[in-house]
């Protein structure tokens, strides 16, 4: 059964169909063979001349039509539809190397080189098979009106039908075996070379890193909104009829959160979505006096002290710098309750250093072990390159920050 298996394996004519895709690309290149080969001939000495100079000519017009990426694309989409997706892990838009350029060249030389051949030997093949099955009975193979072909009548020329039948049979054989071929040379070809796969995994490698450090934003600025509000929102049920401007103060201050908390959001969520945000907040050391403030309205004591000019930092620094901050201020928040926290911001040629201290309040839990608060900012840390320690000290919960800028651009 296996010798039949081209014959009715659905591989067979789906390759059939990718070599007449082949051919009829080749038609345009056939028609200007038969334009340009006569306009030669008067600057070529003799007809072979005329014919090798043409068929140069021809072959330099399919090789420079090869690279267009509308080419690649075409070419891509046959070779995954017709014969059976070889590379599955290839992209097929423009090219980004001469190298890949080439290959994809080479690629579809071949197949419209192999699917001129095959096109043509399947319409002929069939057509004198065709006027060959009534030669037997009539003694003729009409192939033309005016000039059949005489043959003997009767068993005498019953071999010709026979043997064109068997070359139906042997051309889907051949069929076969070129779509083979050609599906290696597609994986060869086409497919992804390891310094692509290299490439490949990087990008990849890029976009989690990426994702990870838009998780940290989203847990820095939505975390510190959320303690805000939490606080606030207790606060604000407690003074609601005996205290109406202070309810009013809170109620600000949950308000101004919760916007901030959305801007973050909707910037992190068009990021994720390959958009460009409508609202594109990038908060940095100069927004922070206003976390400060926002962090006093909740109810802590907080007393800040900056040195240098923050808005020398590059943006990369400032925005990590401010999102420690914040993490820190949101941990005071949470779990010392309303104490007196201290911030110091001092910017120094070489480094920007950053200190929070606050007393751990009576029921303060342990965070020896660190949250994903701390694991978050000690990330944050390590990719600029500087140093953070946090923990307990004298009765005070303190987390310095040193990191690098001076060399930065």
């Amino acid at each position: 059964m296996r010798v039949f298996g081209p014959l009715t394996d659905r591989a067979t004519y789906r390759r059939w169909v990718y070599f007449i895709l082949g051919g009829a690309l080749s038609v345009p290149y056939l028609l200007f063979a038969a334009v340009i080969v006569p306009s030669l001939l008067p600057l070529a000495t003799t007809m072979e001349y005329g014919v090798i100079i043409g068929l140069v000519v021809v072959a330099l017009v399919m090789i420079a039509s090869s690279f267009l990426p509308a080419v690649r694309v075409l070419e891509g989409a046959a070779v995954r539809e017709l014969l059976d997706d070889p590379v599955p892990g290839a992209t097929f838009g423009p090219a980004g190397s001469w190298p890949v350029r080439l290959r994809s060249s080479a690629m579809f030389l071949l197949h419209v080189g192999t699917g001129c051949v095959v096109s043509l030997i399947s319409l002929v093949v069939p057509v004198v098979f065709g006027f060959a099955v009534a030669a037997p009975f009539t003694g003729r193979i009409a192939l033309s009106t005016e000039n059949p072909i005489l043959v003997p009548e009767g068993w005498a020329s019953a071999w010709i039908p026979a043997v064109l039948l068997l070359g139906l049979v042997a051309l889907a054989y051949g069929v076969w075996m070129a779509g083979a071929v050609l599906t290696r040379c597609a994986r060869s070809l086409l497919g992804v070379s390891a310094a692509e796969r290299i490439a490949e995994l990087e990008k990849r490698t890029e976009q989690l890193a990426e994702r990870n450090r838009l998780a940290r934003e989203l847990h820095d600025s939505v975390g510190h909104a959320l303690s805000v509000v939490t606080i606030q929102a207790g606060a604000a049920r407690r003074t609601l009829r005996a205290d109406p401007d202070f309810t009013e103060q809170a109620l600000t201050a949950i308000e101004d959160s919760a916007r901030a908390a959305l801007d973050d959001l909707d910037h992190v969520l068009g990021l994720l979505r390959e958009e460009t945000s409508s609202r594109t907040p990038q908060s940095g050391l100069g927004e922070l006096p206003s976390l400060i403030e926002a962090t006093r309205l909740a109810g802590a004591e907080v007393s800040a002290e900056v040195r240098g000019e923050p808005s020398a930092v590059p943006p990369v620094v400032s925005r990590e710098a401010y999102r420690i901050l914040q993490e820190c201020l949101t941990n005071a928040l949470r779990h010392a309750g309303k104490v007196p926290v201290t911030v110091l911001v001092d910017v120094g040629p070489e480094l920007v250093r950053l200190r929070v201290s606050n007393p751990l309040g009576a029921a303060a839990p342990s965070r020896d072990g660190g949250g994903r608060g701390l694991r978050g900012m000690a990330e944050r840390v390590d990719v600029l390159g500087g140093t953070i320690t946090a923990g307990r000290a004298d009765g005070l919960w303190k987390v310095e920050v040193a990191v690098p800028w001076g060399n930065r651009r």
